[in-house]
Formats: structure tokens, C-alpha cells, sequence
């Protein structure tokens, strides 16, 4: 298994809000589907251990995210629907650091800053608007070698030359063997993306949409 949940159960405060006994993946492209507040941002930030959570998240096999915390991390990457970011600092500033603390190989983050169009590197993010900020995001997401990407909602706010660019770095990862966890309201076949296979958040749980 790429990805292995094992009696996760998330709350916040008395309010349950995730409750997943068993899910596992293999590699592939997945997309997670639910209408807004199901969960899909909270699972996600979980998932790339953000949060508290009960129960067991495994990656490859063998990093365990409780026990394991840095090896898990350096192999599971996640691009935020909305991100945030201090509004003094600059995308140069960022990219430098996550590629430091994601060992990513010289010259990766020149060749994503190319590929994204990202020409402001030195602006504060309170000056960039939210498709500016959204790209650097994505761009984050792709550094280091991870197993696992997941992009939440990576379609809003970027126009059509950042959604061709995003869709070939993910075919192309994918070709070289990393797993991609995708959510979005829109439908990624009409954009030229095939996926191995959809599930839906549905009553605190992940299932598969066939079995709906």
C-alpha cells in the first residue's frame, strides 16, 4: 500500500468530525469528492499531519506519521486550497525553505518557477492576489521526492496556462511513480486528467463511488 488509514478518528472539541476504520490505496490518481464542510480539508491536512489525530497513518509500508514524523513528511507533500502565508514574506523566501527542508535537488524549484510563470518572486504575499499566491502553492507541492501529492482544490483561482502546466507535472510525477490525491467541484476528465478512482466523504467515512 502507497497510503494505509488504520481507526483514524478526528474531533474537534466534542464534534466528530472524521471516522475512518480502514482505507488504503496503491499508486494511482484519486479524486476525493464531498460538498463543503464533509471533511476533505480536515482529512488532508491529517493526512499530512497538521493535525492531532487517533488511530494510524502509514506511507509506503514503512513511515509511520506518529513514529516516523520526518520521514513520513519528506515523502508526502500537500498544496491547501486556500493557503496563507505571512504577508511580509516572498515567494523566494518560501521556495528556498520548503526545498531546503524538503532536500529537493538543485535546480527543481527553477524549473517549477519557470514552468508555473511565477515572475514576482520578490514581491511581499500581501501584495499577490490569490491566483499569485495559489501557484506558489502548487509549485510547493511538487518540491523534494515525494510517494504522495495532494492537491486540494488546485483548480480555483489559476487561469488556463497554470491549469496545463499543473496537469502535466502531475501526469508526469505520475509516470515516475508518485500517488496523487486530488479534490476539486469540477470534473478532471473534462480537463484531460484520468483518474484510477474516485471516493466520496460521506458520514465521516471515505467509500468508493461505485458502492454509493
Amino acid at each position: 500500500m502507497v497510503l494505509e488509514i488504520n481507526q483514524l478518528r478526528q474531533r474537534y472539541g466534542e464534534r466528530e468530525i472524521l471516522s475512518i476504520p480502514s482505507f488504503g490505496i496503491e499508486r494511482g490518481i484519486y479524486w476525493i469528492q464531498g460538498e463543503n464542510g464533509t471533511g476533505k480539508s480536515t482529512l488532508f491536512r491529517t493526512l499530512a499531519g497538521m493535525l492531532p489525530f487517533e488511530g494510524n497513518i502509514t506511507l509506503d509500508g514503512r513511515y509511520d506519521l506518529k513514529k516516523d514524523p520526518i520521514g513520513y513528511r519528506l515523502r508526502l507533500n500537500l498544496g491547501e486550497a486556500e493557503p496563507l502565508y505571512p504577508s511580509f514574506l516572498t515567494p523566494a523566501d518560501l521556495i528556498a525553505f520548503v526545498a531546503e527542508a524538503q532536500k529537493a535537488d538543485s535546480g527543481q524549484s527553477g524549473k517549477l518557477i519557470d514552468a508555473f510563470g511565477i515572475n514576482y518572486l520578490q514581491n511581499p504575499f500581501g501584495s499577490c492576489s490569490s491566483g499569485m499566491v495559489k501557484k506558489v502553492s502548487l509549485l510547493l507541492a511538487f518540491l523534494g521526492e515525494p510517494s504522495v501529492i495532494i492537491l486540494d482544490e488546485p483548480l480555483i483561482t489559476i487561469d488556463r496556462e497554470a491549469r496545463d502546466v499543473l496537469f502535466e507535472l502531475i501526469k508526469d510525477y505520475h509516470r515516475n511513480g508518485v500517488t496523487f490525491l486530488l479534490s476539486s467541484h469540477q470534473l478532471f476528465e473534462q480537463e484531460g486528467l484520468h483518474v484510477s478512482r474516485s471516493f466520496r466523504l460521506v458520514n465521516k467515512t471515505l467509500a468508493a463511488t461505485d458502492t454509493l
